[in-house]
């Protein structure tokens, strides 16, 4: 039976021939409990993290961008070099691109809307360069291989393997930040105490979760969508894009509602870039990666004008706090984005 299970969440199609055969009733069911599952998950890694934090010392943000953002990512990269090897490159390139849009533009936006968010300046003009510059790398990239093959630029191995060096020196660099921010003894107030392993038991526990949750959820919302006669374009433009962000979004509501908005903050910036250099970077080992035209003129657009405006906030808000017309600034770049996506058959 687990075996089964694993193979129905590891392969594309035993999961769509799974949720293709259920009733109306049993697709009902199945959400209810992949709902569950997410939110369930994501509080048990929230409860990690904060409990990691507290033993090994390093402050929340730092847990958030580096620990929880990997096993958040982990989809993608899955997703990402799995597309790159069975030869669609341009799926493997617009899920890391498309993730760090909506983990930035949508789960940032909206969190930043609903609650307040602190800035935690010392860590995050650091971590927050490299998440700009991560991405302004990969355009630049991606611009010089236009300029050496304009019928056909290709993002080669050779890339795959800078960026992912790059990602060790940022996995080190952040735990160098954290030591030397003063946060190493941050107050992470009044939750349960646990054990070193038993926290780490607990946050792997909620990633499972999260991932196997959000992985069987997205097809069979797409099933229950296509049954009530929604387009399957338009499904393909919003429904199966953001699926891959579901656990950054679960795990950023759970932190809100925990009062840990410093994981969410770590998480977005940590994921954006993994997105860049983990994903991308492991899609194209895998094999070279060939990038569509529609990215130079509305993908990549998009993520640096999200991530830019970010990095302009990070710098502006002295006080120690995120605005809510701030978040509501990002979440409208995603909102024309996605209806841009649509309305010019972009995606």
């Amino acid at each position: 039976m687990a075996g089964e299970l694993v193979k129905w969440i590891g392969s594309e199609e035993a999961l769509n021939h799974l949720v293709a055969g259920l009733p109306s009733w049993g697709l009902l069911l199945l959400l209810a409990v992949c709902i569950l599952v997410l939110s369930k998950g994501a509080d048990f890694m929230v409860d990690g993290a904060v409990s990691l934090a507290r033993r090994t010392g390093l402050p929340r943000i730092v847990i958030g961008a580096t620990i929880i953002s990997l096993g958040t990512t982990t989809p993608e990269m899955f997703v990402s070099v799995l597309a790159a090897w069975t030869g669609n490159p341009g799926l493997a390139l617009g899920n890391g691109v498309g993730s760090i849009i909506c983990d930035t533009g949508l789960i940032f936006g909206l969190m930043c809307l609903i609650s307040r968010v602190p800035v935690r300046r010392f860590i995050l003009n650091r971590t927050g360069w490299w998440q700009v510059g991560s991405a302004t790398l990969l355009v630049v990239l991606c611009l010089i291989a236009l300029w050496a093959a304009p019928a056909a630029p290709t993002l080669g191995r050779g890339v795959g393997l800078l960026l992912l060096l790059l990602l060790a020196a940022y996995l080190y660099m952040s735990y160098r930040w954290a030591r030397q921010s003063g946060l190493l003894s941050e107050d992470v107030g009044d939750e349960k105490e646990w054990g070193l392993w038993a926290a780490l038991g607990l946050t792997l526990l909620g990633l499972v979760g999260v991932i196997a949750g959000s992985r069987v959820l997205v097809p069979t919302a797409a099933e229950g969508a296509l049954r009530m006669g929604v387009p399957q374009d338009v499904i393909a433009a919003t429904l199966v894009a953001f699926g891959t962000s579901l656990p950054e979004l679960m795990t950023a509501i759970s932190a809100i509602r925990k009062g840990q908005p410093q994981i969410m903050v770590g998480n977005v910036v940590g994921a954006d870039v993994l997105n860049c250099l983990f994903v991308i970077g492991a899609a194209a080992m895998a094999r070279p990666l060939a990038v569509p035209d529609n990215f130079f003129t509305f993908h990549f657009p998009a993520m640096l004008l999200i991530l830019y405006s970010f990095r302009v906030f990070i710098f502006m808000n002295s006080d120690g706090w995120f605005k809510r017309w701030q978040g509501a600034w990002i979440l409208s770049i995603y909102a024309a984005y996605l209806v841009l996506q649509y309305g010019l058959e972009l995606g």
